[in-house]
């Protein structure tokens, strides 16, 4: 069999074309190595949400391109960049690049196939079509060659519609599109029957599922009933939720359900009413905080984690001020953090009279972060003492001692010191200690 190598880099819904990726790969022959240089095939699946992403994407591909100029005579390399990245750049790529033998969108992921056929005949081969479909070519029920692991990713929408002024997903992922149910269903149903106990429901925004659809009255609070149906033991997340679109059925059905985990990933970007508003985001900061506090009201033991950007085009010190309280007055559990990085084609790229300076920008940063950092201790200190459940998620050797990791359903990451690896089990466990960023806990 011929052998492909995948980089991926960027988000879930990345890691999960991934996985798509290598079914159809599998399907025509070849075998997946994790070692590149052992490869016939070459592909790195790339992010543009930053531009050290972007960077990084072509750093790696010009590795790749003078590995297939000294293999040339004994060993032809194919090389392909698929993703945000070349759904953005298209055919610029081979300019850049011209080593590069396909670039492939994220509206295409379904075309592979052909792709692969077409330039092992010879052809360079660029497919960024946009469409409204979700799936492209699914009669030949290509499987999914899923990471080994305990969690399952599952794309339910893909695209966005909300066009916040710094982030280029609309204009690389598309409009919102939902995927049938049924074809959800079936692969959760898969997933669950090769081992894995947690699935992940993906989508830009994950809880505008089923708006698009013509022909049915169905979201996402539907499809968790579906999900939560299906026999067995198992765990049911979602990610990422924009917070206006929660609602109240929704924050019921996830207190309902057994199997839907007390997790909200609940994006606010900014702490200040005007930066959202230039963010164009459709709420304010008093909006937000009813939403969380709604959400904590109704779900016991909710863990509520969040994004935010620092360093945004025009940002005051008074408005990043807001930024640093809101984390403090609306208790986030966690944070993802990013450095605001101006993007092409996205309004607030042409701001660039109120562009921050670098040096301001990392500065607070790192104050975000270490705001971070004790918010995550405050949470974690709350848990020492209790009794939860974990998924364990992976067993190694820290320090002479061979240590289990695994989550609780509120999406709380704990080591706990044993001998017997217990990756895929869930287990009762006692909190005996709180760090930054787990757990500690020993078998009850």
């Amino acid at each position: 069999m011929k052998k492909v190598y995948i980089e991926t880099m960027g988000c879930q819904m990345n890691k999960s074309d991934t996985e798509r990726m290598l079914g159809m790969l599998s399907y025509m022959g070849y075998e997946e190595t994790k070692e590149p240089e052992q490869a016939d095939l070459l592909i790195v699946n790339t992010c543009s949400i930053r531009q050290l992403s972007e960077d990084k994407a072509f750093s790696q591909l010009g590795v790749w391109g003078k590995w297939k100029h000294e293999k040339a005579d004994f060993k032809p390399l194919k090389i392909g960049i698929a993703g945000c990245v070349a759904q953005q750049k298209a055919e610029s790529i081979f300019k850049r690049a011209p080593y590069v033998d396909f670039v492939l969108g994220t509206h295409k992921i379904y075309a592979l196939p052909e792709i692969i056929e077409r330039i092992n005949k010879g052809e360079k081969v660029c497919e960024c079509t946009e469409t409204n479909a979700t799936e492209d070519n699914l009669a030949k029920n290509y499987d999914i060659k899923r990471v080994k692991g305990v969690n399952a990713w599952i794309p339910i929408t893909e695209g966005c519609n909300n066009f916040c002024t710094y982030c280029i997903v609309p204009y690389t992922r598309g409009r919102e599109r939902s995927r049938l149910p049924e074809l959800i269903i079936k692969e959760a149903k898969d997933a669950l029957n090769t081992g894995f106990k947690e699935i992940t429901l993906l989508g830009q925004n994950v809880d505008s599922y089923g708006k698009d659809f013509k022909d049915r009255n169905y979201r996402l609070a539907d499809l968790l009933r579906e999900l939560n149906a299906i026999d067995g033991k198992f765990r049911i997340r979602f990610v990422t939720s924009y917070p206006t679109d929660i609602t109240d059925e929704l924050i019921k059905t996830v207190v309902e359900l057994d199997k839907v985990c007390e997790y909200f990933h609940i994006p606010m970007q900014s702490g200040s009413s005007e930066v959202l508003k230039a963010m164009n985001r459709r709420y304010d900061r008093q909006t937000y905080a009813k939403i969380v506090q709604k959400v904590r009201d109704m779900v016991p033991d909710v863990t509520i984690t969040s994004d935010f950007i620092a360093g945004f085009p025009g940002e005051t010190e008074e408005q990043f001020q807001e930024t640093l309280t809101a984390i403090d007055e609306f208790e986030l559990d966690y944070s993802n953090l990013a450095a605001y990085s101006p993007r092409e084609k996205t309004v607030a790229a042409r701001w660039t009279d109120k562009f921050i300076p670098e040096d301001i920008k990392d500065e607070r940063f790192q104050r975000l972060n270490k705001k971070v950092q004790e918010n995550c201790l405050k949470s974690n200190l709350k848990y020492v003492g209790r009794e939860m459940e974990v998924l364990i998620e992976n067993f190694y050797e820290h320090k002479g001692k061979m240590i289990n990791t695994g989550k609780t359903r509120n999406f709380k990451t704990v080591h706990i010191p044993c001998d017997k690896d217990l990756t895929g089990e869930f287990v009762n466990v006692k909190i005996t200690g709180a760090k930054t960023w787990y757990l500690q806990g020993e078998i009850k």
